[in-house]
């Protein structure tokens, strides 16, 4: 196990102040944060954005895309701007879970069998190409990810905090990978795609191939003082209305096998709030959550195949920019 760094004096000294009193400061921590990530992933500010949101939300995050355009580097650019602990684990078909979790040793010494912690045993955890392990190894992370702890051996282990999954797979490789079932997609707060840049942003890219990447920008102790500042901002009943008349208009749409489950409206409302948080607001407005319905929710449902000629991610894009197009926005 890696050292835990050392304990900072800064906003995490804050903790029973109100929102309004530390917003200016907090905002200037979060934008420096968002350009040292800016300064690495170049020309792509709104995934920049959802991968802040995730990280304040609590939530894990699914980067999706084709090989080469960055995920692992956003992975571990988002891993180094915030000082704490990070293990990175590249996946394969021959992963155990205990490769993940860790196992208990006989120990001579003592007589008694001793347990070896694991990489996820941190606070931000890059699972490389998660779709090449197993569904016995995938599903290792399934009680780690939605209870903040692991169960070895009839012995449950706590876990860090904050703790972070951030896991990365190529929709372009079939071979040898196990797809996500829908119950291990749910438990990330929210899918993304990177894309390719655009030319200017190639141009940078090919120039500064030997930047290093960003140093430390907040400690975890700032990191969980912001994520319990997420829970502090407000959401009106007629956007919680809203957002409910999303949610259920999924369930009810004909075109979807799946709607949103419990757990995706939930995450929707918790996004919407560190949305609002880095806008530099204590309260959600509906943009906050029309924004965020498709990287959290599309990811959740499963389409219907006799009522859509596609499949996939982008026709559950597709329905949920209908929903929005249909469901009144609040005034």
């Amino acid at each position: 196990m890696e050292e835990r760094p050392a304990k900072t004096a800064t906003v995490a000294e804050l903790p029973s102040r109100p929102i309004t009193a530390a917003s200016s400061l907090a905002l200037a921590r979060l934008r420096e944060l968002e350009k040292a990530l800016g300064g690495v992933i170049k020309g792509k500010p709104e995934v920049i954005r959802l991968s802040l949101v995730a990280l304040l939300s609590r939530g894990h995050l699914l980067i999706e895309d084709v090989p080469g355009v960055g995920k692992t580097t956003l992975a571990s650019a988002l891993a180094r701007a915030v000082q704490c602990g990070f293990h990175r684990v590249q996946c394969t078909s021959d992963m155990l879970p205990s490769d993940l979790l860790g196992v208990s040793v006989f120990s001579q010494h003592s007589q008694q069998f001793e347990f070896k912690p694991g990489p996820v045993f941190t606070n931000i955890l890059l699972a490389d190409e998660i779709n090449r392990a197993t569904p016995k190894t995938q599903s290792a992370l399934l009680e780690a990810m939605n209870e903040r702890q692991v169960t070895i051996d009839g012995r449950s282990y706590p876990l860090h905090e904050p703790f972070l999954v951030i896991a990365t797979q190529n929709p372009a490789e079939h071979h040898g990978t196990y797809p996500l079932p829908e119950s291990q997609l749910d438990r990330f707060l929210m899918r993304i795609k990177i894309g390719y840049p655009d030319a200017g942003a190639e141009r940078e890219i090919l120039r500064g191939m030997s930047q290093v990447g960003p140093g430390a920008v907040l400690s975890a102790e700032e990191l969980v003082w912001f994520q319990r500042r997420v829970e502090m901002v407000v959401m009106d009943d007629a956007i919680v209305e809203y957002l409910l008349a999303i949610v259920n208009r999924t369930r009810q749409h004909e075109q979807l096998t799946l709607g949103l489950s419990p757990r995706g409206a939930q995450a929707l409302y918790r996004a919407a709030q560190a949305q609002a948080l880095l806008d530099d607001r204590e309260y959600v407005i509906p943009d906050d959550v029309k924004r965020l319905t498709v990287p959290v929710c599309a990811h959740r449902l499963v389409v219907n195949s006799r009522a859509s000629l596609s499949r996939g991610y982008e026709a559950c894009e597709r329905v949920l920019e209908d929903i929005l197009a249909e469901v009144e926005v609040p005034l």
